[in-house]
């Protein structure tokens, strides 16, 4: 298949459109199983009616594994407030609202988030086996009820469509667990890579329209920030995250 220029890429995939599809292309050095995997959990938001783009075929194109998928024709709200900076209010409280809806389901099969945090903390190379350890024990002392997390939420995996839908994309790291981790790893995102006035909307926004408060949702920061340690993307600050971890164990 002839494919353009990606119209996405991230640190796992590239997405290219062909006519009304939008096709999910994995890098080749992941793991067999990626697209499947993605796909359920995708699968799991489409069948409890959250706003996502239906998934046509998990298959290959050209050697890769690949979703193909409803191509939704918009621009995100990441975009949208770069062109408005006077609309990020607004903007941000439509994506706060999208999260708590996600949040307000419970699938039944999806992975569980604590055993995802505890892959993850065990695979984070910066940290000693001391630090791990704690880590994993204050991990296991949380109690919760468990909800949808997205695990990647923020403003450029929202697009607004026709009609002024929105749309939410790149479900590959949801999971079963505490919103309260979903809500600090999305403020540890937008605080990293947009900006720390950003992050604080954000956080005080989801806090005025939930029943969370923010020193409850910064409980999770080092588990969440020593989680991020093992992605190993190349923008992160590494010394950052180590320094959240240490400085709330």
């Amino acid at each position: 298949m002839n494919l353009d220029k990606p119209i996405a890429s991230g640190n796992t995939a590239h997405v290219y459109r062909s006519g009304n599809e939008a096709i999910k292309l994995f890098n080749a050095n992941l793991p067999d199983t990626e697209a499947m995997k993605e796909a359920a959990k995708h699968r799991v938001a489409y069948v409890q009616g959250l706003p996502v783009p239906k998934i046509y075929d998990v298959t290959k194109v050209n050697g890769k594994q690949a979703i193909v998928m409803e191509y939704i024709e918009g621009k995100t709200l990441g975009q949208l407030v770069c062109e408005d900076q006077s609309q990020m209010g607004r903007y941000m409280a439509l994506s706060v609202s999208l999260q708590q809806q996600v949040h307000k389901v419970v699938p039944s099969q999806i992975e569980s988030m604590k055993e995802k945090l505890k892959r993850q903390i065990q695979a984070a190379s910066p940290l000693s086996m001391k630090q791990k350890a704690t880590l994993i024990t204050k991990l296991e002392s949380f109690t919760y009820n468990e909800s949808l997390c997205h695990g990647d939420f923020h403003l450029f995996n929202l697009i607004v469509g026709k009609k002024d839908q929105t749309t939410i994309i790149d479900w590959v790291d949801a999971s079963l667990g505490d919103p309260r981790a979903d809500v600090y790893r999305t403020y540890l995102l937008y605080s990293q890579h947009l900006s720390h006035e950003l992050a604080e909307l954000y956080m005080r926004t989801y806090c005025e329209t939930s029943q969370y408060l923010k020193e409850d949702i910064f409980e999770w920061a080092p588990v969440v920030a020593a989680a991020r340690l093992a992605e190993s993307v190349p923008e992160e600050n590494v010394e950052r995250l180590v320094k959240i971890v240490c400085d709330s164990i």
